[in-house]
């Protein structure tokens, strides 16, 4: 069984109704149309660095390539990946300014920051 994990990029002060509701649209198949925002080129481009979105042994998707978006990234990621993959997608996501979803249970969360001491 895999599980899937959203990173989003909706405007300054997007809350996680923002992203749920933006999460709604694009499973109605409402999708807003052009290249994808830069924060999420540049996200996916730093994930499949370390992990190629293509199929073999040792990748943690479950489903390749990655759905990229306007304004996100749909990752579907098999049972076994490693946390260090869970790790790094909250990392770039946080790098990023994106936020995540996971649709499983709805859950929405700006990722952890860095705190710089």
């Amino acid at each position: 069984m895999s599980f899937d994990l959203i990173v989003w990029a909706l405007g300054p002060g997007a809350a996680a109704e923002d992203v749920r509701a933006a999460h709604g649209r694009c499973r109605q198949g409402d999708h807003a149309g052009g290249e994808p925002a830069p924060r999420i080129s540049s996200f996916y481009r730093a994930i499949t660095a370390g992990y190629p979105d293509r199929p073999g042994p040792d990748t943690p998707w479950a489903v390749t390539p990655l759905h990229v978006a306007t304004d996100h990234v749909e990752m579907n990621l098999t049972e076994s990946c490693a946390d260090q993959v869970l790790l790094d997608i909250e990392r770039l996501a946080a790098e990023h300014g994106l936020m995540l979803l996971d649709p499983q249970d709805g859950s929405v969360y700006p990722p952890p920051t860095t705190v710089n001491g």
